[in-house]
């Protein structure tokens, strides 16, 4: 039996993951997380993000391990899980204001930033037109396999669109802005450090265009206005972004994700023959 990981060529998160759109929706899921105070407070006390040193290799470590999570056979994918927990493992976090020490990888935590991640995700690919209701709500049903590789219980993970709604409306009264959210930003808008000067300048245009993918609350904790105009105009971006990329050639990528571009335009030839 040929191993295609978690999803495969048959699912919809194959398909949206493979579309160069969703450099946004990780920007965007980036900016997102950091409104909780207590995953940031956390990341800041022990990761290498905010230091301009190292945080390109931390943001490539990141990037590789989604990669993998997506796109690898089974094997890498679990010992990427393996990796992710017991770099958590043992790590403490320290809220100034009530004098609590917690746990990096508390089950709240670890679910926020998996739902924020997916959330993003979920949203661009529906702005960008990639998705529709159907397919929006088996993409969050995929998505509750790669919250169990991090060690998130499925039980749970929001699985559809409606519960990843309730779920945001839920935690929402616990965001707000910190100063180490906008150290985080910062690093994003104006990258610094190893990173080449294409990609850092990459990095800061898509971290643009993602910050105005937030939702309107959201926009506000960034001391923006959440204005509807921002939300028709940057759908529309979004809709062109996705058309203008796909009439690009693929970037070279790694050989998981190159095998998944073959195998998923095979599926779509079989396809295409059956329909016609």
């Amino acid at each position: 039996m040929v191993d295609h990981g978690l999803f495969g060529p048959r699912s919809v998160t194959w398909r949206v993951h493979l579309e160069p759109v969703m450099w946004v929706a990780g920007m965007r899921a980036l900016l997102l997380q950091s409104l909780d105070p207590r995953v940031m407070r956390g990341t800041y006390q022990n990761s290498a993000l905010f230091d301009p040193k190292k945080s390109y290799a931390r943001f490539q470590r990141t990037v590789e391990f989604v990669g993998t999570r997506t796109f690898g056979p089974l094997a890498d994918v679990d010992r990427a899980g393996d990796r992710v927990r017991r770099l958590h493992a043992g790590l403490r976090g320290h809220d100034p204001d009530s004098g609590e020490s917690y746990r990096i990888d508390a089950p709240e935590g670890l679910l926020w930033v998996h739902a924020a991640e997916i959330e993003s995700y979920l949203d661009v690919a529906r702005r960008s037109g990639l998705l529709d209701d159907d397919s929006a709500d088996a993409y969050v049903a995929e998505s509750v396999r790669a919250a169990e590789v991090v060690g998130i219980d499925p039980a749970t993970v929001p699985s559809s669109v409606a519960e990843m709604a309730e779920y945001m409306a839920a935690v929402r009264p616990r965001l707000r802005m910190t100063d180490e959210a906008r150290r985080a930003a910062g690093n994003l808008f104006a990258p610094q450090g190893a990173a080449p000067l294409p990609v850092r300048l990459g990095i800061a245009s898509l971290s643009t265009l993602a910050l105005a993918t937030l939702p309107r609350w959201a926009r506000r904790l960034y001391g923006l206005p959440g204005l509807p105009t921002t939300d028709w105009s940057t759908t529309l971006t979004l809709r062109g972004l996705r058309t203008a990329t796909g009439m690009l050639p693929d970037v070279p990528a790694p050989p998981e994700i190159e095998e998944a571009r073959r195998l998923l335009r095979a599926a779509r030839r079989t396809e295409a023959e059956r329909a016609g």
